[in-house]
């Protein structure tokens, strides 16, 4: 029998979200409700494709000790599926433990929660005949750092054969190696369609048996790399008994993205700010329907340069960006700006100049081409030890090599700029 499922992952509903203190009260209002928004969209999409089962990939809740409105909310959605005869199926992760507090304890008969002492083993039946077996387990601690993938058995029988199971596949970087496991741990299980949780970003790992996939998170949460884009679930396609196809459908209420914007065509600050504005409003075009967080990334050389490294005014830029979206619905928020831009000016002819200038731009060129004295300009100039008290050692991240390389091209322009202005 042909049929569907969808497979989401890393709901962390009722999230608060991150960097984005300064939003406006409506934007703030958005953001608070966008998890819980994205997880309706999530029981729409089931119902709508007549989805044989649904599967959660851990990290349902953002805390151990999960929010009240989470947990109702998520017992609404989940009753809607059970009331049509769609069964749920979810294990939890390094953010929910089974440990945490449950302020719901009964689930609609069609809602399995797995435990964390065995893989457990749910059939899914439609007319007499047996479409699925889903095995799954949840963590029962947060610090999970065992090989779960290892605990599941060799999965035999009728139907088509699942694993559900938050992990780092892999050894991703961007993720702490909870449950950690690799490609061989899960294809030596035998099961056909991996569901996996943790990863934030969507994605497929090729096996030679086994379909294994990341949904990634239904809802993003900062500008994180991983956080960044689209976000959602994923519909499986399953015919003949053998995962087909699998098509990912965008959820998320609210989106998190970077513009990136070359100035060397922008004359000043007026025709900068028009040209963001445009850019804003084809970002709007092009992502209908869902709030949008953007943070800009101002880079390339022009006569503009001279205005954005004046005292206050990236701030100012912002600040009136900001106004101009504030009755925008869906909500457009400029979380920031990082103005990345350089002079407009000939530097090899500055190289030539037998004047301060060109001494200024001699000196700047030996250290940029030497990493030994880079490297002791970093460790006597900007690294935090020594200097920094202990308490705040985890708010300060020592520079890498690329930061260096920026901080003193910066510091070589604006001493240009300065003594060229004068």
């Amino acid at each position: 029998m042909d049929f569907c499922f969808i497979h989401a992952a890393d709901l962390h509903l009722d999230t608060p979200f991150q960097g984005v203190s300064q939003a406006s009260a409506e934007v703030a209002a958005e953001l608070r409700d966008a998890s819980l928004k994205a997880l309706d969209g999530l029981v729409d999409l089931v119902l709508e494709r007549d989805a044989a089962f649904l599967l959660l990939a851990g990290d349902i809740y953002d805390l151990e000790d999960r929010s009240q409105r989470a947990q109702l909310r998520l017992h609404r959605g989940l009753s809607r599926l059970a009331e049509n005869g769609i069964p749920t199926f979810m294990v939890h992760g390094n953010h929910d433990p089974l440990g945490g507090w449950p302020a719901v304890r009964e689930w609609p008969k069609l809602v399995t929660s797995f435990g964390s002492g065995e893989v457990g083993r749910e059939m899914v039946e439609r007319d007499g005949d047996v479409l699925a077996v889903v095995h799954g387990i949840s963590y029962s601690q947060k610090d999970t750092r065992e090989n779960l993938a290892l605990r599941f058995p060799h999965a035999e029988g009728e139907g088509l054969q699942v694993g559900l199971l938050h992990c780092n596949l892999g050894g991703n970087t961007e993720h702490e190696a909870y449950s950690p496991c690799s490609v061989v741990d899960l294809e030596r299980t035998g099961m056909d369609y991996w569901a996996l949780g943790h990863l934030h970003k969507h994605q497929n790992f090729t096996g030679s048996a086994s379909t294994i996939a990341y949904s990634g998170n239904t809802q993003g949460r900062s500008m994180k790399p991983a956080e960044r884009g689209e976000k959602g679930a994923l519909v499986v396609q399953v015919r003949g008994g053998k995962v087909m196809d699998t098509e990912f459908v965008a959820l998320d209420h609210a989106r998190f993205m970077t513009l990136t914007l070359d100035v060397s065509g922008q004359t000043d600050l007026g025709a900068l700010r028009a040209c963001l504005s445009k850019k804003g409003s084809d970002l709007r075009q092009a992502n209908p329907g869902r709030g949008l967080v953007v943070r800009v990334y101002l880079q390339g050389r022009g006569p503009v340069h001279r205005d954005l490294v004046r005292r206050g005014a990236v701030e100012d830029l912002v600040r009136d960006m900001r106004e101009e979206a504030d009755a925008m619905r869906p909500f457009l928020w400029w979380e920031g700006l990082r103005n990345q831009t350089r002079l407009d000016r000939d530097l090899d002819a500055l190289r030539k100049r037998d004047d301060f200038s060109g001494e200024i731009m001699r000196v700047a060129d030996s250290l940029l081409n030497d990493q030994e004295r880079r490297t002791r300009l970093a460790e006597d100039n900007l690294s935090t030890s020594g200097r920094t008290p202990g308490d705040f050692l985890r708010y300060v991240q020592e520079p890498d090599a690329a930061s260096v390389l920026d901080v003193l091209e910066e510091a070589r322009d604006l001493a240009l700029d300065l003594l060229e202005e004068s």
